[in-house]
């Protein structure tokens, strides 16, 4: 990567403004995330990081203002849209199907296929386990039961399967929504250390967490929104616990 592409922010939010009639969600926000960056986005319940993150990823179409992938201009219609141009989201829930394997999951919906008997279109399900196997061990995420299903997988092991999916298709942006809610400690370490992965691979990550120690353990940046405005940006080596506690609340 060249020094001049170091500097164009990978994702750029101008002005954005997202309204549900009288209800302003998000008024003039503006954020940057650049390569090999984790930039936290913390807030209370309704302070409008949801809205966020799907005006960003397609769900949602803005009110006004912009968004710029590499400096460019975007609109996108639809999430499957975001993600062709490299945004992908992973919501708390994961999307996982949980009675397909590692292999199943990232290729839902994108399957290859070969020919069976020179003539029947099938799964090719070895390609599937060999991109499955490539995939994770990029994250340094190892298993041997590539032919398990998901569901048979622990918490932290889930988010790896979601993670891989979106590094197997190139997604430069990643938006993780509440990754280490409902984990355990060793797990909520693991999660970690895939984010840092990532960071290492020059992606950009947008880390949404109630859990400050999370936040302050993997993100650059903090970027705290309060009903529907930025609150404030700290960078994470210049700020605390308790100062972000007060852009939070107001105090």
């Amino acid at each position: 990567m060249t020094s001049a592409e170091q500097t164009v922010p990978l994702l750029e939010v101008r002005n954005l403004s997202k309204h549900f009639g009288a209800v302003r969600a998000l008024s003039d926000f503006s954020m940057v995330v650049r390569p090999g960056e984790v930039v936290a986005l913390a807030g209370d319940n309704g302070a409008g990081k949801t809205t966020l993150i799907k005006a960003i990823s397609g769900v949602y179409h803005p009110t006004a203002g912009e968004i710029l992938l590499r400096g460019q201009p975007v609109a996108f219609a639809t999430p499957q849209e975001a993600r062709d141009k490299g945004i992908e989201t992973i919501y708390q829930d994961l999307a996982l199907a949980d009675n397909l394997t590692i292999g199943g999951n990232i290729f839902l919906g994108r399957e290859p296929m070969r020919k069976a008997f020179g003539f029947l279109p099938v799964l090719d399900r070895k390609a599937m386990a060999a991109a499955a196997k490539e995939t994770m061990s990029r994250l340094d995420f190892h298993v041997s039961r590539l032919e398990a299903p998901v569901s048979n997988f622990s918490g932290g092991q889930r988010q790896a399967v979601a993670i891989g999916r979106a590094v197997y298709w190139d997604a430069q942006i990643l938006i993780m929504d509440e990754p280490t809610a409902a984990l355990g400690v060793p797990e909520q370490r693991k999660v970690i250390s895939l984010i840092h992965q990532l960071k290492a691979q020059g992606r950009g990550v947008i880390f949404i967490s109630h859990n400050l120690q999370d936040i302050f353990a993997v993100s650059d940046r903090i970027v705290v929104l309060r009903r529907g405005v930025q609150a404030g940006e700290r960078k994470i080596s210049e700020t605390n616990h308790d100062e972000v506690v007060k852009l939070m609340v107001g105090g």
